[in-house]
Parts: structure tokens; C-alpha cells; sequence
């Protein structure tokens, strides 16, 4: 692909998108009335220096009108759906102050942040339960990024996040402030967190009837928690920070009259350079910044942002002051660093469908070391698809740290993918080559972010080990020890707990 060019398709195998599963759910609009688009909040800080920020997010549940008639029963983040925005700056140390008021375990898990685990890091083995807090504190040192807080309890992960508990955090640094980009959040700056839900009676959410170990789906596209959604432009140029929060769904994004827009960042990292596109698409838990240029439009008139043939958010034009400002050629220089001629490939397999899902063969195990790797040392990860083709698109995800994307099938990366990238869609049967390597000790997780695969078992863990304290020992949980909190918390004998991942385990004849 001639990345000089403007990119006018979706890049991946189109035989693999998941409209082409028999058990797909297509998007339609719901019949309810257009609302403006919700914009999370910026979470305020309880205190803050120079050098030292100081947070308190609670985990609770809560009641929100979604459609017409009863409230939905949701979860969220210091709020009843999804969260508030939680700023991040290059540098600084962080302090968070954990408070579970669900009625069951769960995690905090920092998608995308490079900090220790796996205590910080939030992933199953960083348990807050009931009525319980966890105080936690990192130094953030990475680029300027989207990332975003969500929960990680095996294996109760997808069914968490699909009650709401999931929201986006900005990471700040002095290169991208230098930038001439829009940032005035809320204005022209505007978080956009893409999820689907299925409404049953009253409209609530009933995630076991809609359970598919291949990946929940909803008729009804929701973005940042609002139904039909508009935005005001003010502005001629509008930043947009894409999320694919979806358990399942992937997103094939475009705009009415095949407008053009800019992409200028991906997961974790500005882009080299911006790159013109028509098409954009996102597998699970991947972020795209992109700038949309409204000069040719006037006051009164509607942009539509589709995915595939439905819409899902309305642009309504207002008066701009013209903004004949251009984006500069290069946008960030993309680490590179040399490989340890010492470290073989490691070869990571992606396995399976349905409850078959693996990761080289196994189902994940909380207590079980798959594989360890010294911190600071570059290593060539080959990533594998091992579904037949057709086959599932598998978005690849690793915890801890920000790779760089060698190569697909041995040809070029996707153009956007040339930034630093912690989720990575592979096509079916292909081999997608990593530079990896971890700034930050500790156990960590890679897994399929298709959130019922990871649930179901498509999980490895690693440790990190740092040089200078090779011999720290990390205690892991089990899985029986959440199977049992999860048991007592909903009131059920150990031996009639549902979560969907279990059924993965169970129907292989596998014990968790």
C-alpha cells in the first residue's frame, strides 16, 4: 500500500471481518430520539503537585435513561456508565486510591500504560472486593497516548466491561503539547468510545441470555454510553479519539460523502507522519486519533459517521472561524531499538474458535508462568493466526508495554500501524512479526482482546525480570480462588457459578 496515498480501504482480509460469522448480530439505529453525545467528564484530581497526581476511582453500579421508558442498570467509574476521563502526565507519579462498591470482585486494569505488574497493572491477580480499596502508585513514562481503565477479573472480564466498566485516560507529554493539534476537550478534542448493546424487557441488558463464546454482540451502537448520538461542531477541525470498547465487534468506520480525515495517532503513540484516509477500521481495544476537516461544510448541514452501512454519530455544523493551519510532515520519531542478537523468535499461536480458543495450545492458567523474558532486552515476537482462513480476525494484545510492528507475512506493516501499538489485528493463518520489550518488571498478560477469547482461555502470562533483582518472586492467584469469591458474592454453590468463561473450560474438559 502506497502510504503517500490516500488510504481508501480496511486493509485486513475482508473474508475474516466479522460480519461474515454465522452467528453475527448486524448494527441498526434504535428507535429512540437523537441526543447530544455524552462527553466524559475530566476526572479531578484530589491532589496535585508538580511532580505527584492523586486520584480516588470508584468501581459502582447505577441506573441510566439509554432509551425511552426504565432506566438501564449500568456500572461505571466514579459514575453510572463507563467513566470519567483520567489525565495522565509524561513524568509525573501517580496515586490511585481503589474502592469497590459493586457487589463483586473486580480489577483496574490500565490498558495500555507502561507501568509494573501485576499488582499496578490491575490484571486478574489485583483483586478489590467488596466493600473493600487497593491503593496503588506508578510513574508514568511513555508518549503522549489514548489508553484506557477497564475491568480485568478472570474469567469475568467480558462480562464486566459489558455492564460498563470501561473508560478512557490521556497520556500528556511536552512533544505532543509542541504540536499544532486540537485539544480543547469537549470542543475539538472529543473522546469517542464505540460499543454495541443488546435491550431486552425494560430496557436492561441481560449478558448471559446474549452470551456467545466467540464474542458478544448488540443490535444497538452506543458511543460514550449515549443512544443516537450528535455532535456540534464549532470548530472546523475536530479531533476524534476512537476506542473500540466493544467486546466483540469490530468497527469499519466512514464518514458521509467519502469525506477524508487524517489520521495522527494510533494506540500508543503519535503516528511518523499524518495519513490521509476515507476508511478506517478497529478490531477490539484499538485507538485511532484522527482529525476531520469541516471547511467545506456550512452551517446547517449534517456529517455522518458510519460503520459499514450504519450510522452512528451526526456532526451538526455551526459557524467555525476558518482554520487554514497545516499539520506538520513528521509527527513523532517511533523507537527502534536493536534486537538482543542473544533472544531467539518467540512464536506466539492464536488457536481456535468458540470454546476451543488457546494461546500456543493451552488455556490460560492464573498461576502459571508461560514464559519469561529480561526487562530492557529487544526481542522479535511472531505472532500467529492459526485459524484457517476464513477463519476470525484475532486482536492481539499485550499488557506492560508498547511494541513496534515489524512486518505482516513478511511484507510492511499497515501505514498506521507505524507508531508504538499495544493491540494488533492478525488476519487468519498470518504471522504478524513484533519488536518487544518491557521498561517495567513484573508478570503480565498477552491475550486475544476479543474479551469472551480471553475469558475462555486464548491468555498467556510472562514475567519481566528485572536485572537488578532476578530472584523477586511474584504470588499468583488461581483461578478457583475468584471462582470461589464470585460463588459467594452471587449466592450460588461453587458447582451451579456461571461466567462465560468457565463454559469455555468445562465443554474441553478442562478445569480452570
Amino acid at each position: 500500500m502506497n502510504d503517500q496515498e490516500t488510504i481508501q480501504d480496511y486493509c485486513y482480509d475482508e473474508a475474516a471481518f466479522d460480519y461474515h460469522d454465522r452467528a453475527y448480530i448486524p448494527l441498526q439505529v434504535a428507535d429512540a430520539p437523537e441526543q447530544p453525545l455524552r462527553i466524559p467528564e475530566i476526572l479531578k484530581p484530589d491532589q496535585e503537585t508538580a511532580t505527584d497526581v492523586y486520584y480516588t476511582i470508584t468501581a459502582q453500579t447505577g441506573a441510566v435513561q439509554l432509551l425511552p421508558g426504565k432506566k438501564t442498570a449500568t456500572w461505571g467509574y466514579n459514575g453510572p456508565l463507563l467513566g470519567k476521563t483520567v489525565i495522565f502526565k509524561d513524568g509525573q507519579t501517580v496515586h490511585i486510591h481503589y474502592i469497590n462498591d459493586l457487589p463483586e470482585v473486580t480489577t483496574f486494569h490500565w490498558h495500555g500504560l507502561a507501568i509494573p505488574g501485576p499488582i499496578e497493572d490491575g490484571g486478574c491477580h489485583a483483586p478489590v472486593y467488596p466493600g473493600q480499596t487497593r491503593d496503588v502508585e506508578f510513574t508514568i513514562h511513555q508518549p503522549a497516548a489514548f489508553v484506557w481503565l477497564h475491568a480485568h477479573p478472570c474469567p469475568a472480564t467480558a462480562e464486566q466491561v459489558w455492564h460498563g466498566l470501561a473508560g478512557g485516560a490521556i497520556v500528556q507529554d511536552q512533544h505532543e503539547a509542541q504540536l499544532p493539534l486540537p485539544r480543547n476537550y469537549g470542543v475539538d478534542d472529543i473522546p469517542v468510545i464505540l460499543q454495541d448493546r443488546r435491550f431486552h424487557e425494560d430496557n436492561q441488558w441481560d449478558y448471559r441470555q446474549d452470551y456467545d463464546p466467540d464474542g458478544i454482540l448488540g443490535p444497538t451502537p452506543m458511543i460514550n454510553g449515549t443512544i443516537n448520538p450528535y455532535f456540534d461542531v464549532t470548530t472546523q477541525k475536530v479531533r476524534l479519539r476512537f476506542l473500540n470498547g466493544a467486546n466483540r465487534r469490530e468497527w469499519r468506520l466512514h464518514f458521509s460523502d467519502d469525506l477524508p480525515f487524517t489520521q495522527i495517532a494510533g494506540d500508543l503513540s503519535l503516528l511518523p507522519k499524518p495519513l490521509k484516509m476515507t476508511k478506517l477500521m478497529l478490531t477490539c481495544a484499538e485507538r485511532a486519533e484522527i482529525i476531520v476537516d469541516f471547511g467545506s461544510y456550512r452551517p446547517g448541514d449534517e456529517v455522518v459517521l458510519y460503520s459499514d452501512d450504519t450510522p452512528l454519530l451526526r456532526f451538526k455544523i455551526h459557524e467555525f472561524k476558518p482554520d487554514h493551519a497545516a499539520l506538520p510532515n513528521v509527527l513523532f520519531e517511533t523507537p527502534n531499538p536493536a534486537v538482543a542478537p542473544e533472544m531467539p523468535i518467540h512464536y506466539v499461536t492464536l488457536d481456535g474458535m468458540d470454546e476451543a480458543v488457546a494461546m500456543n495450545g493451552k488455556k490460560f492458567k492464573m498461576d502459571r508462568i508461560d514464559y519469561q523474558m529480561p526487562m530492557h532486552k529487544v526481542q522479535l515476537w511472531d505472532i500467529e493466526n492459526t485459524n484457517h482462513a476464513p477463519g476470525m480476525i484475532h486482536p492481539y494484545h499485550m499488557h506492560g508495554t508498547g511494541f513496534v510492528t515489524v512486518a505482516r507475512d513478511g511484507h510492511a506493516p499497515n501505514p498506521n500501524e507505524l507508531g508504538l501499538k499495544d493491540t494488533i489485528a492478525i488476519n487468519p493463518g498470518e504471522h504478524v512479526l513484533l519488536k518487544v520489550w518491557f521498561d517495567v518488571p513484573g508478570v503480565f498478560m498477552y491475550h486475544c482482546h476479543i474479551l469472551e477469547h480471553e475469558d475462555g482461555g486464548m491468555m498467556a502470562q510472562l514475567k519481566v525480570v528485572d536485572p537488578k533483582n532476578p530472584n523477586k518472586q511474584y504470588q499468583l492467584m488461581d483461578h478457583m480462588t475468584l471462582m470461589r469469591a464470585f460463588a459467594e458474592e452471587r449466592h450460588v454453590p461453587l458447582n451451579e457459578l456461571w461466567l462465560g468463561g468457565m463454559d469455555s473450560y468445562r465443554k474441553m474438559g478442562e478445569e480452570m
